[in-house]
C-alpha cells in the first residue's frame, strides 16, 4: 500500500490572482481535501494520505490570515467527522498542540479518538508541524538509552506510520521545506506546476501511475 504525502502549495497565490483574500485559496484548497479524499476511496493501493496543512514556520504570517486559517481547520475537522467514521477512515495528527486554539486541540483529539478503530485508510494530517521540529521533540523524549535510528524513529509523533513512498508538491516550488526530513529518507519526489486548488483527481492519477512505474533501488 502507498503512503502518499501532498504539500498542497500555491492557495495564497490562487487567491492573489483573483483578487480575492489569502484564506479564500485555503478554503478551495480544503474544498480539494474533500475531493482527495472521495478520489482515494475508488483506488484500493493507497494506505495513508498525509496532508501538510501548516508548518511551524507558518505562524509568521499575517495574523488575520493565521486566524483565519485556525477557523477554517477546526470547521473543516468538525464537518469531517460524520464522514471519516462512516468511511471507515482513521484520523491522525502530527505536529505540536500547544499553539492552537483550545477548541481546535480539542477537535483534532475527538476526531483521533472517534476514528481510532478505522481500519480502510489513514488520513494523516501535519498541522503546525516541521521536519526538525519533529525530531527535536523526538530526541527530547527519549532518556537512559542510546540514540539509535530504531529508537528515534520510535519517538516520533506516528511511528507506525509506514515512511512515504510518494510526495506531491504542488504550486511550482522544487523545494522540500522542513516536511517530514525522517519519513521522507526514501520517498519518490513530484512537483507540479499547478497551484493546489487547480490539482484534478486526474493529475493525481498520474503521478501514481508514473510512481509505479519508478524503479526504487534503496541505495543498491
Amino acid at each position: 500500500m502507498i503512503h502518499l504525502a501532498i504539500i498542497p502549495d500555491g492557495n495564497r497565490r490562487w487567491a492573489k490572482e483573483r483578487g480575492l483574500d489569502p484564506w479564500k485559496g485555503h478554503e478551495k484548497a480544503l474544498e480539494g481535501f474533500r475531493i482527495i479524499l472521495d478520489w482515494i476511496k475508488k483506488r484500493d493501493d493507497i494506505g495513508v494520505l498525509t496532508l501538510w496543512c501548516f508548518s511551524t514556520e507558518n505562524w509568521s504570517r499575517n495574523e488575520k490570515e493565521v486566524s483565519a486559517l485556525m477557523r477554517l481547520f477546526e470547521q473543516y475537522l468538525r464537518e469531517e467527522k460524520g464522514r471519516l467514521v462512516k468511511n471507515d477512515i482513521r484520523f491522525v495528527h502530527s505536529g505540536r498542540k500547544d499553539r492552537f486554539p483550545k477548541s481546535l486541540a480539542s477537535v483534532i483529539a475527538e476526531l483521533e479518538d472517534a476514528t481510532k478503530d478505522c481500519k480502510k485508510y489513514t488520513l494523516h494530517i501535519a498541522l503546525d508541524y516541521g521536519g526538525r521540529d519533529e525530531l527535536v521533540r523526538a530526541v527530547k523524549k527519549i532518556q537512559g538509552s542510546d540514540i539509535t535510528e530504531e529508537t528515534l524513529r520510535a519517538h516520533l509523533d506516528h511511528p507506525e506510520l509506514p515512511d512515504i513512498d510518494l510526495a506531491i508538491r504542488t504550486g511550482g516550488e522544487m523545494r522540500f521545506s522542513n516536511f517530514s526530513l525522517w519519513q521522507t529518507a526514501y520517498a519518490e519526489w513530484m512537483f507540479l506546476d499547478k497551484y493546489f486548488p487547480d490539482i484534478t483527481t486526474e493529475d493525481l492519477d498520474d503521478c501514481v501511475t508514473r510512481f509505479l512505474k519508478r524503479q526504487r533501488r534503496y541505495g543498491a
